[in-house]
């Protein structure tokens, strides 16, 4: 999963014709770490329908202020710049929260697209 480490990165990748969902996380975060030994293999799982990129807020902070991710981890998916649907809140996010979250994003890009 490529990590965003700027505005101007954040900007390139959600300019993407490609669905790309932004997963917005920090270091700190307990909620966030809870992911990280299954988030591999549902990145794999969706690999050839989307991108998923790892923004961390302490990195990157006005990035999430503009988005109002008010909580993390949080999910955003997004196609030519536009924000299509978030997942946007500070609870913990199990496995499948995340894979039907993503399945959603896929379902309203593919409406947009007329997939």
């Amino acid at each position: 999963m490529q990590k965003i480490t700027s505005k101007a990165e954040f900007q390139v990748a959600i300019q993407s014709p490609r669905l790309t969902v932004a997963i917005f996380k920090a270091d700190w975060c307990g909620d966030c770490k809870f992911m990280d030994p299954f988030m591999p293999d549902v990145e794999t799982k969706f690999a050839n329908d989307m991108t998923l990129v790892e923004v961390d807020v302490d990195k990157v902070g006005d990035v999430s202020q503009e988005l109002n991710i008010l909580g993390i981890p949080s999910f955003v998916a997004f196609s030519d710049g536009r924000e299509l649907v978030r997942l946007v809140n500070k609870l913990r996010k199990s496995r499948e929260e995340i894979e039907g979250f993503l399945q959603q994003a896929l379902d309203v890009y593919r409406t947009i697209h007329k997939y």
